[in-house]
């Protein structure tokens, strides 16, 4: 062994080693990631030169990392039978941040127009993160074109290293050996390693051993091309990744040159992980650079609306800050994100159109998070043709169809889509609005969740068809579509005499209203209700303005027009009463009773007791007149 020399760390080196120690890294444990990557480049090096016919030492080698941990004594070596390095490699690649032996390398390579695969490091900063940790650090290091002598490299990272030449033989590769400062005894712990492995560094194509134990047993396989993997490895992967009990609804393995380069394994669950019904934020998924972890849930590589979706995203493009904790820019992300969006949307369509049971499967347990899907105008085509709703023609509340199959039976004339809107299917089939088009034997999808309309609005239409709310609808325009249905009760028609008056006592139940309305008219749409609430402008209908006073916190009672249906019977009986009497009192408790019945159905009845007081004392009225009409014994 020669003597050794003393090197000052290049000053920018040295002003620049305490900022790296303490701030550019968050989290310690991320030395071990580094000095795992950092072997991974040596292994991946000596192997291209294997590759290229190169002669290197020990040529018979098996390419691997060890850990092997020393507690008595506090010593942690890392080791790799990779590349290795000279002397001057050492001074060059340890004495200067910034001069990495692989960016030299690479640049070497680059001039001979080759490329290697598989390169991590590209900063040559991530070395000096062991000295968050270590009190003192010695490397050995033989070069694998064994040209000069093994060489030793030792510092305490305080300004100044020693390099000294070894006569020993250490063997091909390169040792990292830590000397851990006080309070960082739990790195000695064999399993505390290996978790650290499994979590940032589990799919580094080389094995790594932990004192003799391989830690990295599961392969990556977003490596591998998809017709050489079972779906068996697919299912045993994906329970590998979430800790489920079954295996993925569907995998969608995607390996993209351009616009950027990357691979992506990406799972569908079979069951939603969302708790109570909420949107899921801890969304995304685990980004990777060359098989080394950068971040878990990545929220930038997917849409939230494709938030269900679990995997892998691996890049050798991304830019990387300093301590490969997050990623530069995202241009290249965006890119990404756009090309696993469409390649999602296919295979959801594919799905839908070969596997219909899988689909509906899908849809039960996803579809509440991808309708997010609304505001992604860039695919909105896509968007729409896998949505899904339950509808008139259905004979449950499960039962789903598509906008397409909605188009396909609609009526010959009929030039859109219609809607409306509900809790509960039994709610909506009692909707006054549902009334006309059901006599037209119309198709109407029903919508139970609140963002059911801010979808269909931002679709706006499917097939040149507009897409449009049931209480909008204009009667006229359906006067070409023949009734498949019949009115209950047949009413004789009112001669002109009894409708000029029907027009006298809507106007009196307008005065009666005041304000609360904007006007009271006959309706045309009405067949089996006596009356419904309409906006007056069509351009919201009552659901979508309920949900935006709720957003505004306003509880004030939007003012609606009030529809009498001409034919009910209890509007003749009113128009009888009206004409013997304009000024009976029960018009008045017919017209509130009416109004608020009304603003129950549409959700705006902002107290029912005087709804209810009313019926009591109307049923007193009643039963009072069938017991007299009936001449019954009290």
């Amino acid at each position: 062994m020669t003597q050794p020399e003393t090197h000052q760390f290049q000053a920018e080196t040295q002003k620049l080693l305490n900022i790296i120690i303490n701030s550019i890294y968050t989290n310690r444990e991320i030395f071990l990631r580094e000095l795992i990557s950092n072997a991974s480049d040596a292994l991946d090096k000596v192997r291209f030169e294997q590759n290229r016919g190169s002669q290197i030492v020990e040529p018979e080698k098996d390419l691997e990392i060890r850990i092997d941990l020393d507690k008595t004594n506090r010593w942690i070596t890392v080791s790799d039978t990779g590349i290795g390095m000279t002397k001057q490699e050492v001074v060059n690649n340890l004495g200067t941040i910034a001069q990495s032996g692989t960016e030299e390398f690479l640049k070497k390579v680059t001039e001979n127009n080759e490329n290697p695969d598989n390169i991590i490091g590209r900063f040559g900063v991530g070395f000096y993160s062991v000295f968050m940790v270590a009190e003192q650090v010695i490397i050995k290091s033989r070069s694998a074109f064994g040209e000069e002598n093994p060489v030793q490299w030792h510092s305490k990272g305080l300004g100044e290293y020693e390099v000294q030449e070894l006569e020993e033989d250490i063997g091909r590769g390169t040792q990292v050996e830590i000397g851990l400062q006080d309070g960082d005894q739990e790195f000695l712990d064999a399993e505390r390693l290996k978790s650290i492995i499994r979590n940032h560094s589990n799919f580094i194509s080389f094995p790594i051993y932990v004192d003799g134990e391989k830690v990295n047993t599961v392969p990556a396989l977003w490596k591998q091309s998809k017709f050489q993997i079972t779906q068996e490895q697919y299912d045993e992967f994906y329970k590998f990744l979430t800790y489920d009990t079954e295996g993925p609804l569907e995998t969608i393995h995607v390996s993209v040159d351009a616009p950027v380069q990357f691979s992506a394994l990406l799972f569908i669950p079979p069951r939603t992980t969302a708790m109570f019904d909420t949107y899921n934020e801890d969304y995304g998924l685990d980004l990777y650079v060359n098989r080394v972890l950068i971040q878990r849930r990545n929220q930038e590589v997917i849409p939230q609306y494709l938030g269900f979706l679990k995997g892998v995203v691996d890049s050798e493009d991304l830019p990387l800050n300093l301590s490969r904790e997050t990623v530069q820019e995202n241009t290249l992300i965006q890119k990404i994100s756009s090309t696993l969006t469409k390649q999602v949307l296919n295979r959801l369509q594919e799905m839908a159109q070969k596997r219909p049971e899988d689909y509906a499967t899908f849809w039960r347990e996803h579809g509440k998070l991808f309708k997010l899907g609304y505001t992604d105008f860039g695919n909105r085509d896509k968007f729409a043709e896998l949505l899904r709703f339950n509808s008139s023609v259905h004979d449950s509340a499960e039962e789903l169809t598509s906008l397409q199959e909605y188009v396909d039976r609609m009526k010959t004339s009929q030039q859109e889509i219609y809607y409306i809107s509900g809790s509960s299917r039994e709610g909506i089939l009692s909707n006054p609005h549902l009334e006309l088009l059901r006599k037209k034997g119309i198709e109407v999808l029903f919508l139970y969740e609140p963002v059911d309309e801010f979808v269909l609005q931002a679709v706006g239409s499917y097939k040149d068809y507009p897409l449009k709310a049931a209480e909008h609808v204009n009667p006229g325009d359906l006067e070409n579509i023949a009734s498949e249905e019949e009115s209950k009760e047949e009413q004789p028609e009112l001669s002109q005499q009894e409708q000029s008056q029907l027009e006298e006592m809507l106007g009196r139940m307008k005065q009666r209203l005041g304000d609360s309305v904007t006007e009271v008219r006959r309706s045309q749409r009405l067949s089996e209700s006596p009356a419904c609430l309409v906006n007056p402008d069509g351009s919201m209908s009552s659901q979508m303005q309920k949900i935006m006073h709720m957003m505004q916190k306003d509880d004030s009672v939007p003012k609606q027009i009030l529809e009498i249906n001409p034919d009910h019977p209890l509007t003749r009986n009113m128009l009888s009463i009206y004409r013997n009497n304009p000024e009976d009192s029960f018009l008045d408790k017919a017209t509130d009773q009416l109004f608020e019945a009304a603003l129950l159905q549409t959700g705006y009845l902002p107290d029912p007791h005087s709804l209810v007081t009313r019926s009591f004392d109307i049923l007193a009225d009643a039963s009072r007149w069938y017991t007299q009409a009936n001449k019954l014994n009290l």
